[in-house]
This record gives C-alpha cells, structure tokens and sequence, in this order.
C-alpha cells in the first residue's frame, strides 16, 4: 500500500512539474482567415508572419467612336504579400508583389514604431501624396477600376525613399505624414544599379483631419463605407510634393524622356503636384471629392536635344508631363444585405486648353458602379459601365467586370 501511495505521489509530481513547464513554454499557433491570410505567431504573439494575397479576374470591354469594339479576358491582379512583425523590437515588414505585371515588385519596405503615434518607413511603399483614392490598395476600391484622375496624375502609387506618419487626437484626430522618395517611382533604379536616377529627390506630405473623430478600425481603408459608421464621419485632407527634375510624365519613372539645356547638359523641368480631398461616411452612405493640379517649373531655355539645336516651345512641355488640373466626385450606398450602388464624376482640364498634344486632355466622364460584397471586401463582384467625352477626341465607353477573393 505504502508503495503504492509513493508511486502516485511521485506521478503527481512530475504530472504537476510537466504542467507547470507547460505553462511556462511560450505558445506558438497558426491561423488562417480569408481576407487576412495565413498568420504564424510566434513567442505569445512576440512574433508574428503573415502569408496572404488576391486575385482579381476581370472582362473588360471597349468601344471608340469610329473604331471596331475591343474585348478583353485577363487577370487584373494577382497579388502575392509577406508580412511580418516583431513587438518588442517595434519592427515590422512587408513584401508584396504583383504577378498581372511585368515588374512584379510593389512593395518591400521594413518600418521602426517608436511609439504608437508614430512610425518610420524605408523602402519602397505606396505613398501617401497624391489624392485620396490612390492611398487605397488596388482591392479596396469602390469602382471595377481606378478614377481618370488617379490613372493620370499616378501610376501605381508606389516611391523608394523615407516615409514618416504620425497619428494625434481622439475626438479630433490629427494625422500628419512627409516623405523623402527618389521622384523616380517604384524600382527607380531600373535593371541594374548601372541605370541610374536622374534629376533630384522628391519631397512630399500630407495632412489629413477628423474634425468627428475616426472611421471605425478598418473604415478608413476603403471609399465605401462598409462599417455603417452609426455617426457621420468626416475626413479632410491636403497632399503636396515637389519633383526635382522629373523625366516621367507624373514624376512616377525615369529616363521616358530628356530635356537639355544650351551646353547640352541634363535640363529636367521641377514638376510639382498638389491635392485636396474631402471623405465623409454615414450609416453606408459615402462621398469622396477629390481636386489635382500639376505644374511645371525651373525650365530655363529647354532643348529637346543634346546638340541644342531644337528648342522646345512652351506649350510643347505639356506632351511630356501631366499639367493643369481635374476634380472627382464620388457618391455610393452600401445596403446592409451587401449591395452597393455607385457613381462618379470626373473633369480634367490642361493647362494648355485645344492643344491635341497634350497627355492631359479636356475631358469629362461618368461612370455607374454595382458591387455585391459576400463577405465583406474579402469576397466581391464588380460591374461598372464608364463613358468619357474628349473636347479635341472621340467619345469612349468602357464596361467591366471584376471577381475578387482576397486569401
């Protein structure tokens, strides 16, 4: 019996020691939901990876006045992403890709977080400088498609450089943020470090303000207001940057063309952008304005080429970069049920007004919107039908349709 007892003490023990080293051992675990990919965490949450992405299936279809009609069966996106973060070392990354394109790389970038309300970026990153809808990722967009303003005034978004965002206030919230790039857009420095930038770095910032206080988490990353704010919600915000010597017709590349002055040196024009927008949500209800300008300085006397022997005429700047300006409206409801119904605006007006060779031409379009999210963002159908007038061109009409899952 004695014996007996003395083995089941000896059980309890090295039963309680396992359990209580059990305890101790940090956790590990793993999950996976759709729209937030597979996560890793690692030490209690100390640690933690993210393998995730989306694809966007999509018809497209056009018709030119005067021209045979155009269709088109692609895949619009194919995002592939890799992120990650250590908290106690306040470091975090992302790496993400884009395989619809023939440079797949969009985003590699690591970020230092030295308090909560701020956070320093380096490396390549969407940036926050120009209008509003091109600070949202490429699946959480109201439309089937980006707005005329954005695909003129932007590429794809992303800068190399520095990056620096600072978040203050509660009921009134305060978001400033400034940014260091190449002014040569994303791989700025092409094929090889051989290919090198030209002209200068760009600067840029942005201030955004919550007069009522911010979106619901998440909210604030989308034009449609799938949270149903329960108080109507307001977002204000101004971008502005400026592009030392810029040879991309929006400061988003490098090398697409070249001015020279009279000794047939480099003579990059300063190209400066400048945007202000307007957000405000309510019970699904949205609306989003968005106004650009873009304006060339510092030309001197420009050659187009390095003998100096063709001078280039004022209004001629205008065929190499995106000047003059253009404004967006943007109206949308989402019903409860997952049904939104949208339509847009958009006008452009160049600075040089019945110029045929201007990039940014006069014009006006609409387009109406109708999107079924089945769960949320992560799982959604889009159909748009757009229409835009050119004063000095022909009247074009696009329809799309898109299929996205985000995994």
């Amino acid at each position: 019996m004695i014996s007996i007892v003395k083995k089941l003490a000896g059980l309890t023990i090295i039963l309680g020691a396992s359990m209580m080293y059990a305890q101790e051992e940090p956790k590990n675990t793993s999950d996976f939901k759709l729209g937030e990919g597979l996560t890793f965490s690692f030490n209690e949450g100390d640690y933690a990876f993210n393998i995730g992405g989306f694809i966007q299936p999509n018809i497209n279809y056009e018709k030119i006045k005067g021209l045979d009609d155009d269709y088109e069966f692609n895949v619009k996106s194919a995002f592939f992403m890799l992120s990650g973060k250590a908290v106690k070392e306040k470091v975090s990354f992302l790496l993400q890709t884009d395989f619809s394109k023939s440079s797949p790389l969009m985003d590699a970038w690591v970020a230092y977080h030295p308090t909560q309300w701020m956070t320093i970026t380096g490396g390549q990153k969407q940036t926050f400088v120009n209008n509003r809808e091109m600070l949202y990722r490429e699946d959480k967009l109201q439309f089937a498609n980006r707005g005329m303003l954005s695909r003129m005034f932007s590429d794809t978004g992303r800068e190399f450089g520095l990056f620096v965002e600072t978040k203050f206030g509660k009921t009134f919230g305060i978001v400033p943020r400034v940014a260091l790039t190449s002014g040569d857009g994303r791989n700025s420095f092409g094929t090889d470090s051989r290919d090198s930038d030209y002209g200068g770095l760009k600067i840029g910032g942005r201030l955004d303000l919550y007069p009522l206080g911010y979106f619901t988490e998440g909210n604030d990353q989308y034009t449609a207001d799938l949270a149903h704010e329960e108080s109507i919600k307001i977002l204000l915000g101004a971008a502005a940057s400026k592009n030392k010597g810029a040879s991309n017709r929006n400061g988003e590349g490098h090398g697409d063309f070249m001015l020279y002055d009279s000794r047939g040196m480099d003579n990059l024009p300063d190209y400066s952008q400048a945007f202000i927008d307007l957000l405000i949500k309510y019970k699904g209800f949205s609306l989003l304005t968005e106004y650009a300008n873009a304006s060339a300085k510092n030309l001197g006397i420009p050659f187009t080429d390095e003998a100096a022997s063709t001078l280039l005429a004022p209004k001629q700047i205008s065929e190499y970069l995106v000047l003059g300006d253009s404004y967006n409206v943007q109206l949308g409801y989402v019903t409860t049920s997952g049904f939104s119904f949208d339509f847009r605006y958009e006008n452009s007006q160049p600075e040089f007004k019945n110029y045929a060779e201007s990039i940014l031409q006069e014009s006006s379009g609409y387009t109406f919107g109708l999107t079924k999210y089945f769960d949320g963002n992560n799982l959604k159908m889009q159909a748009s039908v757009s229409t835009i007038d050119y004063k000095l061109g022909s009247n074009v009409v696009t329809a799309d349709v898109l299929l996205q899952i985000v995994f």
